[in-house]
């Protein structure tokens, strides 16, 4: 597997295989023909929502998009094989890569909680995209500085802060303008 894994062409083979149209998969999840279109391409980098919509869409996990070999009994994560990594825009509409998402877990089969450390890069965006989608989030600042919008809040956390939240609520998280930080981010989506 490459070092930066982007999910695109993962999607297009899972909706071909289980012979889903363009068409059906925007109906189900509720994104244009040409989003999706771009995110199968790898023309465009998801958001976490989005890609959760998509995985709701066909019928499977997010873990889905990120597995390598299927474990049934537990799986470790050693700190050197974290390199591998995952990119969302996280919703930014100029698909820059702000966030680069490093899974502590693809290995694991059948898991409904996805683990991230996740890379937060400077950005000077001022306005963010909010999404929803089912599910739960923890979040574990490392380092650096995160703002979460969620629903009409707006929360700051630093190094050692945490946050849980549902994910159903409008919501988008990143770092402080112009910084950069690291965070633990455990996704819980059902199925």
């Amino acid at each position: 597997m490459s070092s930066n894994t982007i999910v695109g062409s993962k999607i297009k083979n899972i909706r071909e295989s289980k012979n889903i149209s363009l068409e059906e998969i925007s109906e189900r999840s509720g994104l244009s023909k040409d989003q999706i279109l771009s995110i199968e391409n790898d023309q465009h980098l998801p958001s976490l929502g989005s890609l959760i919509k998509v995985a709701r869409a066909l019928g499977v996990r997010l873990g889905t998009f990120l597995d390598d070999n299927e474990e049934l009994g537990p799986v470790v994560c050693r700190s050197e094989e974290q390199s591998d990594s995952i990119s969302f825009s996280n919703g930014a509409t100029d698909a820059r890569k702000h966030m680069e998402y490093h899974s502590l877990a693809k290995q694991k089969a059948g898991r409904h909680m996805e683990p991230f450390i996740i890379d937060i890069q400077p950005s000077k965006e001022e306005h963010y995209t909010l999404s929803a989608h089912e599910g739960e989030e923890f979040i574990y600042v490392m380092d650096g500085e995160v703002e979460i919008s969620y629903g009409k809040e707006v929360y700051n956390l630093k190094k050692g802060d945490s946050i849980f939240y549902d994910s159903i609520v409008d919501h988008h998280v990143h770092g402080v303008k112009d910084k950069s930080a690291k965070i633990l981010a455990v996704v819980y989506t059902p199925l």
